[in-house]
């Protein structure tokens, strides 16, 4: 008997060892940054191509619908953060009702906190990736529907004088817009990857029992 009483202390060690009550804030950790770093990020994206979306909107409003593209993408990746936080948070129990035992281990909290990071981080590179490139593109794009050229040239039919009307870049904006999209696709995909990732290390669990 005094032998199961000594492998019972030792086995209630190891679970107070594994699963102390702090093990829960490394989970809450990990909501946190995945949906506060993704929603960063999204803003930022937002931020930069909107102030170039408005800017190039005054001298050609007939573009603002085409050249939203950049922004839609970047709220996209708000989307990402709200989707890791939700399923961590759901798989964090809390403690036991009567005992109070946790059953949350740091193995587990380590996970989430490591798959929100992943996907928080992920998402605000891809995000300020998706606001530069906005924000260049869609000036660029307006430029050329202008007929403006951006380099210093003797060229004396280069200013606002061809660009009364929306097309006036000879079709060139169009290349300029594939080329900005194709660009910002490649930079939403930064966020997917941190999704996925996320998304197998959340899988990563250890319980101590007591469900």
């Amino acid at each position: 008997m005094g032998d199961d009483d000594n492998a019972n202390y030792a086995y209630d060690s190891m679970q107070v060892y594994l699963c102390p009550s702090w093990a829960l804030s490394l989970g809450y950790m990990g909501v946190a940054s995945g949906a506060v770093l993704s929603n960063w990020g999204s803003a930022w994206g937002t931020w930069k191509s909107g102030v170039s979306l408005l800017n190039t909107g005054i001298q050609h409003p007939g573009s603002v619908m085409k050249n939203v593209i950049p922004i839609v993408m970047a709220g996209v990746i708000g989307i990402y953060g709200l989707i890791i936080a939700v399923i961590l948070a759901g798989n964090i129990p809390p403690p036991t009702v009567g005992t109070g035992e946790n059953i949350y281990s740091v193995y587990t909290g380590m996970a989430h906190l490591c798959a929100g990071l992943c996907c928080g981080l992920s998402g605000l590179a891809a995000g300020g990736c998706i606001g530069i490139i906005g924000d260049y593109g869609v000036r660029s794009v307006g430029y050329r529907t202008s007929n403006i050229s951006v380099i210093f040239s003797t060229d004396k039919s280069s200013g606002f004088d061809g660009g009364d009307e929306d097309g006036a870049g000879n079709g060139d904006e169009n290349k300029l817009f594939v080329g900005m999209l194709i660009m910002l696709i490649f930079s939403e995909a930064l966020a997917l990857y941190g999704l996925i990732v996320a998304l197998i290390v959340s899988q990563h669990t250890y319980s101590c029992g007591g469900e």
